[in-house]
């Protein structure tokens, strides 16, 4: 990561961005835990940073994006509602990516099947796009069902192309602890830079060092806004021209922060 390692977990009081949040203390990283209502602050141990932003209100996260050098999204609704999926599962990467001052490693929890059209995987997978349009050092995670994994299945098996459609567990089981692991060692690793998987669990051990996992996968495409393999069922060419929009700004922003440090 850039500089001294400083981790805001982005929905950290959820059933992924809590164990984030613990396994990025864990490993002595100056963590922050981004939550909406201040109450929640309780859900943490002493010595985790709380601040307090609306993912969907921009003007509410500069204190949270300061100084960072990793972020990890864990953020995320289910279901079809258009507005929460646009203001949630795109709104926030665009909203905290808009405000950030500084180049960070991201680090962004999507979901297995993302690429099966629906308004939630849709908005979801703009949201990817937004990150790889960015040209930050970047992991974008897509694990499958949580937690319905059986105790011989802690084998991590990283997958490609999003081929897993089923829309139920035979598209793959993970446990929330596993993908909090993951979206944590991912900040620091270098295989990991510029891939998007898939991520479920088979029967065996799990293994110590996810390096090799890492390492083993091909990057994505540098001219591309998807996942190496991903199904081509989203052209840019139909897309909303405010999506577009975002995806030039988050690109022209970051490339005009590079040129300014050289």
């Amino acid at each position: 990561m850039y500089g001294s390692p400083v981790v805001l977990v982005v929905g950290a009081s959820g059933s992924i961005g809590r164990p984030a949040v613990a396994e990025a203390f864990r490993l002595g990283y100056d963590t922050r835990a981004l939550v909406r209502d201040p109450a929640r602050a309780k859900l943490f141990p002493d010595g985790i940073q709380i601040v307090v932003g609306d993912l969907t209100r921009p003007e509410t996260l500069h204190a949270a994006v300061e100084g960072v050098t990793g972020i990890i999204f864990t953020h995320g609704i289910g279901g079809n509602d258009p507005q929460g999926a646009e203001q949630v599962n795109y709104g926030a990467v665009r909203n905290v990516l808009g405000t950030l001052q500084a180049p960070a490693r991201i680090a962004l929890m999507s979901a297995v099947g993302v690429t099966k059209p629906s308004i939630g995987h849709d908005w979801k997978r703009r949201g990817e796009r937004l990150v790889r349009a960015s040209g930050l050092t970047y992991t974008i995670v897509r694990p499958g069902w949580f937690d319905y994994n059986t105790p011989d299945q802690q084998r991590l098996v990283l997958r490609q192309g999003d081929t897993h459609w089923e829309g139920s567990p035979s598209d793959g089981v993970i446990a929330r602890a596993q993908i909090a692991q993951v979206l944590v060692a991912s900040l620091t690793s270098p295989g990991a830079n510029r891939k998007t998987f898939e991520l479920v669990a088979a029967k065996g051990a799990a293994q110590a060092d996810l390096e090799p996992l890492f390492s083993a996968l091909p990057v994505d495409p540098a001219d591309g806004y998807d996942g190496i393999q991903d199904r081509d069922n989203l052209p840019i060419a139909g897309e909303p021209s405010t999506v577009v929009r975002d995806l030039d700004a988050v690109r022209g922003k970051f490339e005009d922060m590079k040129c300014n440090k050289q």
